[in-house]
This record gives structure tokens, C-alpha cells and sequence, in this order.
């Protein structure tokens, strides 16, 4: 999900917590009780939008119920998430060979999030984390930024070479 949320956040979103109007968002009671608000994009509240117009399976309103309509689990969404990740394996084989989890969806997020220039406080914000030391462990370069980065840079005009003293340095050192 979009949302840098974590699977136990977004297992336990009920329908009551999405709000689809002008300004789509999700109410998310995250890790410590802590309650905050995320922003959804046109594209997810699209989909939710069209996930919400089918009638409620069960009793409790859960948002992502599972097959008998009570909240779907940790087990139970890793599962699910590994039968779409090998559907989309038949068109994108590299994910053959790649890990996918829920944990790893959170990180992509907030990895989009600093690849847009988003303050790194911002982003702990949004992933409910309480300190942005925290934070830091998911925005870690990777391999396509640091490239971006080498880019964007000059390179030397130099040519490399030993440093080669004149005489007079070498006269200076010598009278120390």
C-alpha cells in the first residue's frame, strides 16, 4: 500500500477509518495507540472507492476482511501478497528473484517520499515513527539515487598524480 503503512496498521483499517472525499485519507491507529491521518493517492483512493461500492463481508466493517469477514492477519496478508507477487512475476521476472513483503512495501514508500524531496520529518511523520532516527534506517541511498546523485556532479579537470614537492617546500621542511 501506498501509505507506508504497516500490515498491522492496514490489517486493522475498518471502512469507517478511509475518507474518500475531496482530500482521501486513512485514520490509523498505529504502534504505542498513536493516532494519525495518511494521505492517500488518486490512484489508491480509486481503487478503495471501487472496493468500497461492494457490500461489507461480515459483521465488523473491516476494510481488508478475511475469508469468513473478520480482520485479516499478519500470516494471512503476507500470504496474500506473495500470491500477487507471483502473478506479477509472468510479466516482470525480476521479481522471481526478489523478496517482497509487507515490510518492504513500507520501505518503497518511504523511499518514493524522499526520492520526491520530502523532509526526512516529514517522512517520520507519515510512517508514524517516533523519533527520525528511526526513520533513517528506511531512507537509506539506494543504488539508482546514488547514481542520480554521481550525475549531477563535476568530475575533476585534473589528472590523477603523486603530489610532487617544489624545492622550496622541500628547503622549509628541511630547516623544521
Amino acid at each position: 500500500m501506498q501509505t507506508g503503512l504497516r500490515v498491522s496498521e492496514w490489517t486493522a483499517l475498518t471502512r469507517a477509518d478511509t475518507q474518500l472525499g475531496p482530500s482521501p485519507s486513512v485514520h490509523v491507529l498505529g504502534k504505542g495507540r498513536k493516532e494519525r491521518c495518511t494521505p492517500l493517492t488518486k490512484e489508491t483512493a480509486s481503487v478503495l472507492r471501487a472496493w468500497l461500492s461492494e457490500p461489507a463481508d461480515g459483521p465488523n466493517q473491516v476494510l481488508f476482511p478475511n475469508r469468513r469477514g473478520g480482520r485479516l492477519s499478519n500470516d494471512g496478508a503476507q500470504y496474500l501478497l506473495a500470491q500477487h507477487v507471483a502473478s506479477a512475476s509472468n510479466s516482470c521476472p525480476s521479481l522471481r528473484s526478489k523478496r517482497v513483503s509487507p515490510h518492504v512495501l513500507r520501505h518503497t514508500a518511504a523511499m518514493e517520499l524522499l526520492q520526491a524531496g520530502v523532509d526526512p520529518t516529514v517522512i517520520a511523520l507519515w510512517l508514524g515513527h517516533e523519533s527520525v532516527e528511526t526513520t533513517h534506517i528506511y531512507l537509506e541511498a539506494d543504488l539508482a539515487m546514488k547514481e542520480q546523485i554521481l550525475a549531477k556532479t563535476n568530475p575533476h579537470e585534473g589528472c590523477p598524480t603523486v603530489y610532487q614537492p617544489d624545492d622550496a617546500l622541500l628547503a622549509f621542511l628541511k630547516g623544521l
